[in-house]
């Protein structure tokens, strides 16, 4: 009980601080005297503490500190101000920390919920877990001797992790196997890639897959782009930035840095207490002006969509897709005591044309601002702003795309093979008896034992069904073998080669090379007329 309460205090002492932390912010906002803005803010503290005193003492069941100010009073207070300002407990900064460094410690690989077990995903190749000899599919039975019947993804994972050099002991089933298998592996550190694939698509034209910008993005797409290069001559890029949810904003000036010229604004920004800053291209693409298309989606957010925004507004390339989310706020990330973080939006992000990427989040609530698409892209009441060439581009409401795409929406049949695991059960079993080399393709051999797969799992399905989605099935059964295979890099090239907005995007190379041209031409009219005049 004594730790208990203490726990509490130390939390209530937190929360204060953090409350006066935001009250000093307030005063510097509002126009009234230091001493009537302390006297509100001390007032305020006061009845928090006389709430929190009244609830710990007679709710119907033990009040957990953490619970209530980590989970309640502390998010509940920042979400009062906008939708990114929060609060980090230590599990949550430290996991905040892990992203951003690009980096962990653990045995490296990924794992999920398959069957109502904890399965492997794929490890990395080259970890401990890699050259320990585990496989996509192997159930994980137990970690250290803890089964894992009860537990979820995320406490599995936290088990695998631990300090570099400590060993872990990770009982597996595996398929063909009669007897459990165990493995004792050594923790090492494991990168945390941001560019999670990279490949030649076409020849001469690169794809290029960006997860998320943490401490390593611009030197893992600077070594992409070596890569091309060193291949031969660049006739384009896919750069995707579909599910980015952005990170740090020097790692998305560096990769806009990329494909931009030198002294050409990628972004800037200003708040209430922040001057106004502007980052400019330091480096430039060195003369790599080859057609450019970026992919985007809903779900492109942040430090992705100030790339996507300075690519549109400087003509460089064409953005393909669907409007992006529009978080536009700037996070400065506040260490404070016992582990813990307060990321507090400072500023607001413009593009180079100037549009702000925020879009309105006064009068929703939380759950419509992250779910609720209703309006997403409609451009009225929307700023207007122009690129370089003059084109016509629209702020405070994301990145709108110069080409619309819709995501490709799945059926019933499709979601139906998906949540049955289909294609993940099929795979680890077929691997067990045949030898797959890389010129693997899916047969009319192959489609007869999943056939028999879907029979043998009382899986529904109609022979119209398979015949409608014959290409999405032989896509996904090549994806799971290759991954299983080879490991998960080959699987996802699989994917992205047959990804129907990845191939529209090859179509349209021949478009983003008209339009940096022109831009190019354009801008050389207008600069050679304000010489004439």
């Amino acid at each position: 009980m004594a730790r208990s309460s203490h726990r509490a205090s130390f939390l209530i002492v937190l929360f204060l601080a953090l409350c006066g932390f935001l009250g000093m912010v307030s005063a510097q906002r509002a126009p009234q005297t230091a001493h009537d803005s302390d006297s509100d803010v001390n007032q305020s503290l006061k009845q928090f503490t006389e709430v929190y005193d009244v609830v710990e003492q007679n709710y119907a069941e033990p009040v957990n500190p953490d619970k209530a100010i980590y989970n309640g009073a502390i998010p509940g207070m920042l979400h009062v101000l906008d939708p990114h300002s929060n609060f980090f407990d230590p599990k949550s900064y430290s996991l905040l920390r892990e992203d951003q460094r690009g980096k962990y410690y653990g045995v490296g690989m990924t794992v999920g919920p398959r069957n109502n077990k904890v399965i492997v995903i794929a490890p990395f190749a080259g970890t401990p877990a890699y050259r320990a000899g585990i496989h996509p599919g192997d159930i994980i039975a137990a970690v250290d001797g803890k089964p894992t019947d009860n537990m979820t993804t995320g406490d599995v994972a936290d088990l695998l992790k631990g300090p570099k050099g400590t060993t872990v002991h990770i009982t597996i089933l595996r398929e063909g196997t009669d007897k459990p298998l165990e493995f004792a592996v050594v923790r090492d550190e494991i990168p945390r890639y941001s560019v999670d694939l990279h490949f030649l698509v076409r020849p001469g034209v690169g794809y290029m897959h960006v997860a998320q910008f943490n401490e390593t993005t611009e030197k893992e797409v600077a070594d992409a782009l070596d890569s091309f290069s060193q291949a031969g001559e660049m006739k384009g890029l896919i750069l995707d930035l579909r599910q980015n949810p952005g990170g740090l904003l020097n790692e998305g000036v560096g990769v806009a840095d990329k494909f931009l010229h030198k002294g050409q604004l990628i972004v800037s920004h200003h708040g209430r207490s922040s001057p106004e800053r502007r980052y400019t291209a330091m480096h430039g693409n060195g003369g790599r002006d080859y057609p450019l298309v970026v992919l985007v989606n809903r779900g492109t957010a942040s430090a992705a969509e100030i790339v996507a925004g300075a690519i549109q507004d400087h003509d460089r390339g064409l953005v393909v897709g669907e409007t992006t989310f529009g978080k536009g706020l700037v996070q400065t990330v506040y260490p404070l005591s016992n582990d813990t973080g307060l990321a507090l939006t400072t500023a607001k992000y413009y593009t180079p044309s100037g549009r702000l990427i925020q879009r309105d989040y006064s009068n929703v609530s939380l759950y419509d601002y992250y779910f609720d698409r209703d309006g997403i892209g409609d451009t009225t009441n929307k700023e207007v702003k122009l690129t370089d060439s003059g084109r016509t581009v629209y702020g405070g409401g994301g990145i709108s795309p110069d080409v619309k795409v819709e995501a490709v929406k799945s059926n019933r049949f499709q979601d139906a093979m998906l949540q049955h695991y289909a294609f993940f059960n099929f795979a680890k079993h077929y691997i067990v008896v045949h030898h797959v080399t890389k010129s693997f393709e899916v047969d009319d051999a192959v489609m007869q034992e999943f056939r028999k797969s879907l029979d043998a799992e009382k899986v529904p399905y109609t022979e119209a069904d398979l015949l409608q989605n014959d290409e999405w099935i032989k896509s996904n059964l090549k994806s799971e073998i290759f991954i299983d295979a080879f490991g998960q890099e080959e699987g996802l090239k699989v994917k992205a080669e047959t990804d129907p907005e990845v191939l529209k995007g090859l179509d349209l190379l021949p478009q983003a090379r008209a339009l940096a041209e022109n831009a190019k031409k354009v801008i050389a009219e207008r600069n050679s007329g304000s010489l004439n005049r």
